[in-house]
């Protein structure tokens, strides 16, 4: 279950959804709006669940202007595969306004024990690295909106 939005060097790379191209978008900048290098098309932010992992996850939750709904998961697990369709959409209808991501518990054992992440699947809401949310278990889309409400 991997993602086409790559975080790396702190800076999230994703596709313009007008051109095509890629961008590398700091992530302190997404919430003022940034545009596309090549066409100026306005960047909504990613519109699908950006992978994280023990060695990026702290630097991507501190450095995210927007709200990260982050997904403990792992492959293994049924209820956390049933979420991955519902996350995909929350991540394409809610782009611009907060930030999907994933982390596998299975390869990322780290920050999973640093959460204290005891069953999966589990939902953290971060803003400004700082957790404001929890909630263990699969959800449908729409109390995934009571979780972070729109801006």
């Amino acid at each position: 279950m991997t993602t086409g939005v790559k975080f790396e060097n702190g800076k999230l790379q994703s596709s313009c959804p007008a051109c095509g191209k890629t961008n590398a978008v700091l992530l302190t900048k997404l919430k003022a709006g940034p545009s596309c290098g090549s066409c100026q098309a306005p960047l909504p932010g990613p519109a699908e669940p950006v992978e994280l992992s023990d060695a990026n996850f702290k630097d991507f939750i501190t450095q995210s202007s927007l709200p990260v709904v982050v997904d403990f998961w792992a492959p293994w697990c049924g209820p956390c595969r049933m979420m991955g369709p519902i996350l995909d959409s929350f991540a394409r209808r809610r782009a611009g306004q907060l930030i999907v991501a994933k982390l596998n518990t299975q390869d990322n054992q780290g920050v999973a024990q640093a959460y204290a992440i005891k069953a999966i699947p589990t939902l953290i809401v971060f803003q400004a690295g700082q957790e404001v949310v929890r909630k263990v278990g699969a959800v449908p889309e729409h109390s995934l909106d009571d979780l972070v409400p729109s801006s």
